[in-house]
Formats: structure tokens, sequence, C-alpha cells
């Protein structure tokens, strides 16, 4: 990858405001996100990659090579939160392995973004439907994280067990959960005029709440840096390794049921990214006992700039090589 790619996405605005929220921590200032606006943007972020990506699932022409890419980013977007938090358990909390969890098992849309770059200026083909199974691996990781939390969070009496149907229907109507999901339907129904008409709300403005957004992680992700620094050894090598697993194995299993090289990329990465924007946001809203300063920085200081360094080359380079 050219090294003005590099500097062009760390120096991302949106990544810069996270940084400066957790230098204003550490200069002791005295700035805050209030409350009530914090967990506005939280839904709106939500709401808006949620519309997004039904509406490019209903511009895209129905065939069996994109069912098979829905199904197997949803399967993605299930199986990697489940293994991932039982590696998780040998260090941190439920709360905390449920987030991490979740973070993993879903996807960074500055990540898949990057890699789009990288594909049109090398040249590669790809479509647009990779922007539907990006959206839809949201929800399900989130739901999975809940899920897992929900069930071996429980401190029960021996005669008591464990109510499925009632974890189940709490991930599914989990207010993030089915804001996301709600918002995917939403997208698919809405003809092209009508999402034209809030297209302001839903896009033109993205950018900024995101970077509100990250300023108010940032912040909140200075208050508890010491967490992060006394398991920071094993997050490091958590955030370095299940990418590379993760990127490398859905490289060579790709090969099998997707034609082009671009698509098989941004598989890679969706399998190898971590959320640092819908999973925060659902979390801080579902599950505030987890400690953002594990999970946002291990997805956005670590895994995101060796996915845009080193990790995009390498998925690459196994998929050329099969």
């Amino acid at each position: 990858m050219d090294l003005h790619l590099l500097i062009d996405n760390l120096t991302n605005p949106a990544l810069l405001f996270f940084f400066l929220g957790i230098l204003a921590v550490q200069l002791k200032s005295d700035l805050t996100i209030p409350e009530n606006s914090s967990k506005f943007i939280s839904l709106y972020l939500l709401l808006s990659i949620g519309f997004k990506g039904g509406q490019e699932l209903s511009h895209s022409d129905f065939s069996l090579e994109i069912l098979w890419s829905l199904l197997f980013g949803i399967f993605l977007a299930i199986a990697v939160p489940v293994y991932t938090y039982f590696i998780l358990r040998i260090k941190f909390s439920v709360e905390n392995s449920g987030a991490i969890a979740a973070a993993y098992g879903s996807v960074s849309a500055v990540t898949f973004v990057t890699t789009i770059s990288f594909l049109e200026m090398e040249q590669i083909p790809f479509n647009g439907h990779m922007v539907a199974v990006m959206a839809l691996m949201e929800a399900p990781s989130i739901m999975v994280g809940l899920l897992l939390m929900s069930i071996f969070n429980k401190k029960k009496k021996k005669e008591e067990t464990i109510s499925v149907k009632k974890v189940l229907h709490h991930s599914l109507t989990n207010g993030s959960v089915l804001l996301i999901i709600g918002s995917l339907i939403v997208g698919l129904l809405a003809s092209e005029a009508q999402a034209e008409g809030i297209k302001p709300f839903t896009t033109d403005i993205f950018k900024g709440f995101l970077a509100v957004f990250l300023l108010d992680m940032g912040i909140t992700s200075g208050k508890k840096l010491s967490d992060f620094r006394k398991k920071g050894g094993f997050a490091f090598v958590f955030s370095i390794v299940i990418p590379i697993i993760n990127g490398c194995i859905v490289a060579f299993v790709t090969s099998f049921f997707i034609s082009g090289v671009g698509n098989r990329l941004l598989f890679a990465i969706l399998a190898a990214s971590a959320s640092y924007i819908a999973v925060p946001a659902a979390m801080k809203l579902a599950n505030p006992k987890a400690n953002p300063s594990l999970y946002i920085p291990m997805a956005l200081a670590i895994t995101f700039p060796f996915n845009i360094t080193l990790g995009i080359p390498l998925y690459l380079c196994v998929i050329n090589l099969l």
C-alpha cells in the first residue's frame, strides 16, 4: 500500500477527534459531551448505517452469489463473536468479553472504505452489494454479544435454569439491535426518491456526528486507559492475531463461491476488521458495564492501523496465491 493512503486515513478528522478526546482527559480538561446528546448521536449512527445498508441492498440485482454473500456475512457475524468470546474469557470479564467479541464479529466502516479506495487505486473491480453485506454484519454480532452476556452473566440459584426464549427476546428487542435491523428494512423498502429526501440527514451529516461521537468515546476511553494498560499485552496480541486468522481464512474460503478478487478482499477485510462505531454505540446503550477503554482502543488503535497498513496487502496476497 502507498504511504499516502496510510497517511490519508490516519489523518481522518473523525479519528483525530478520538485522540483529541483522549488528550483532553490527559490534560485534565473539563471537556465533556452531554449524556443526552451522546445517546442521541449513538442512536443516529445506528439508524444511518442500517438505512444506507438497506438502500444498497435494494439497488442490487439479486443473484445466487449475492445470496451466498449475504448468508456468509451473517454467518461470520455470528461465528466470530462466539469463538472469540471464549478466548477473551481467559483474561476479561463477561461484560468486556461480550463487548470485544461483538466488536470483532462486527465490521469497521472506515476500514471498509479504505479498502474500497485501495481497490479503486489498483483498478480492481468490486460489487455494490458488499455495502449491504457490511451493514448486515452489524446487528448479528451485537445480538450474539448480548446473548452470550445474558447466558453467562446470570447469577442464578442451582435450581434455576436459563430461559433461552427470554434471552433471545431480550437480544432481539434490545433498542440498538431493533433500530439497526429496522433501519435496514426501512432502507430496503424506501424508493430512491424517498431516500434522496432524507439524504441530508442519513448521509450528509454522518461524518460530523461520527466525529462528535468519537470525541465522546475518546473522552470515555481516556478516563479508563489504565485498565487497558493492565491487560494490554493480551489485548494487543488478540488485536493482531485474530484479524490475521479471520482475514486469511476468509480469503481462502471465499474462493469457493465468490468470483471477483475485489469482493473477496472486501470479505477478508470485513472478517478481519473490528467495529468502533456501531458496536460502541450499541454497547453504550445496552452494556454500560463494558469498559470502552478496552474494546475501542483494541479496534481503533491496534486492529485498524494494522489492517490498513499490513492487513490489506496480506489478504490480497493470499487471494492471489489461490
